[in-house]
């Protein structure tokens, strides 16, 4: 079962990383994504990392602030959030599926609770 934790409170600017892990399923043969939704705003890709890790993607507005990673030994993935700004506040979720990471919330099969991101201007 995935869970995603890590995240916070953090000041503009600033920065934070949120992790996924799973209990049952090794990670590394799942492509993972990384989405996030805000109140009254509908779910939104964020990052991808593909099965294996060697490819990575990311929304234009975290592109070049954002990092996607893996540790396999942890059978972790992680997203290391920097220059945070306030539109970056929203519950950040962990999701997997079978194959190369798709930037739909409808495409993946495997879901983990949100985390919340809070960040204040």
């Amino acid at each position: 079962q995935l869970q995603a934790y890590g995240g916070g409170l953090a000041q503009a600017g600033g920065s934070l990383s949120v992790s996924c892990t799973d209990q049952g399923r090794t990670l590394n043969f799942y492509g993972v994504g990384w989405f996030r939704q805000a109140p009254g705003k509908e779910r939104e890709f964020v990052a991808g990392s593909s099965l294996g890790g060697r490819r990575t993607a990311y929304a234009d507005s975290v592109r070049g602030r954002f990092t996607i990673s893996r540790d396999n030994a942890k059978n972790t993935v992680h997203l290391q959030m920097n220059n945070l700004k306030p539109e970056d506040t929203a519950t950040y979720y962990c999701a997997a599926r079978p194959g190369d990471w798709r930037t739909g919330p409808g495409d993946y099969d495997y879901w983990g609770r949100g985390t919340q991101v809070t960040v204040s201007s």
